[in-house]
């Protein structure tokens, strides 16, 4: 069924006359006969009485109803996508579990504020996870660790983090080779970049097979190293969020292993939906605010 037979036999509906239709929809009356006999032919149905007054049928009426919320549906998309209406739907936003703790808070905020319609879903997981779920279409845009290699997707570098080693007592040092072999390190499951700076750190001191145990959870992860179960390396402003509820300390780490930039990922603009781009307007203000070097790739 084409939209503009369905938007004729509205018409003929609520003038009863096909003469009537054809001249409010800038047509002519034959036009509007051609249109309703071809629904006619396609449903196997009487759509329209023409013996006397014009009026539905009892099976015109039921299609009218349709055609009334299908021809609405298709105009509010249409007003949606050319920004005329607020943006609505699903955002579909798949982050870092530190990121989504700390950095995203106010940014989701902001957005739900200016576009209350839209239902925002979250789903945290490492970034080789995130990267994978954004390739396969499972999410709408991505907060990963570091640049995404990928001419067909957009980034944003959205926020810069130093890394810092955190352990149950003070340090004034890395822990020795020794110490670090004998201790262990609690991360978040294969695919997560902070997971792999641990790994850089433990080759840095010349320990090569370091025991590393996986964590679902940051605050399942930040208890067990209070309780002095081993250490973990994590932003320092996740830690500094989370530190009055745990009893755990912090040591500065070098320049090489410590920085690392989150970026936000997403597809080409030009396939993002208006719940998207609004997002992606959201993020820009924010960040612009707190980190003047945002850049675009």
């Amino acid at each position: 069924m084409q939209l503009k037979s369905l938007r004729l036999l509205v018409a003929v509906a609520e003038t009863g006359s096909f003469g009537a239709a054809a001249k409010r929809l800038h047509t002519v009356q034959s036009n509007v006969t051609t249109h309703i006999k071809k629904l006619e032919e396609e449903l196997g149905v009487q759509l329209i009485h023409r013996a006397g007054r014009v009026r539905p049928t009892s099976a015109g009426w039921a299609l009218v109803e349709y055609a009334e919320r299908m021809l609405t549906a298709h105009d509010e998309a249409v007003s949606l996508f050319k920004g005329q209406e607020k943006a609505c739907g699903r955002l579909r936003i798949g982050a870092m579990e530190t990121t989504t703790a700390l950095r995203l808070p106010p940014i989701l905020a902001a957005y739900h504020a200016a576009q209350p319609d839209v239902d925002i879903q979250i789903k945290t997981g490492p970034t080789a996870e995130l990267v994978e779920l954004l390739l396969n279409g499972q999410v709408d845009c991505v907060f990963v660790a570091g640049r995404l290699e990928h001419g067909r997707y957009h980034s944003l570098k959205a926020f810069s983090e130093q890394l810092v080693l955190v352990g149950s007592t003070p340090m004034t040092k890395v822990p020795s080779s020794q110490a670090l072999l004998t201790s262990a390190f609690l991360a978040f499951r294969q695919g997560c970049s902070y997971r792999q700076r641990i790994e850089l750190l433990l080759a840095s001191q010349g320990v090569n097979a370091g025991r590393i145990f996986e964590f679902g959870s940051l605050d399942a992860m930040l208890g067990c190293v209070a309780a002095g179960m081993g250490y973990t390396v994590l932003p320092r402003g996740t830690v500094d969020a989370h530190q009055h509820r745990f009893g755990i300390h912090t040591l500065e780490l070098p320049a090489s292993i410590a920085n690392i930039d989150t970026y936000f990922v997403a597809p080409e603009t030009e396939t993002w939906t208006p719940a998207l781009a609004s997002f992606a307007d959201t993020l820009r203000d924010a960040v612009v605010v707190n980190e003047p070097q945002l850049t675009a790739s």
